[in-house]
């Protein structure tokens, strides 16, 4: 049992790590869903890779100073 309580810690950690990019992401993918909730077609899928890709950059920079 505690094995598995290690086990799940670690995954938790892997995503909660970072919490500004954690934070980041989700804001990226719920602007994401209202984006292809209002506009059909690949609009959604390039707004969810560039905001992706901004947030990722911008926890290298921050993280890198």
């Amino acid at each position: 049992m505690r094995m598995l309580a290690g086990i799940a810690r670690e995954l938790i950690g892997l995503f909660v790590d970072d919490g500004m990019l954690a934070l980041a992401i989700i804001a990226v993918i719920v602007i994401a869903a209202i984006v292809a909730s209002l506009i059909p077609g690949a609009t959604a899928g390039v707004v969810l890779l560039a905001g992706s890709l901004f947030a990722l950059l911008a926890n290298v920079l921050a993280v890198q100073r």
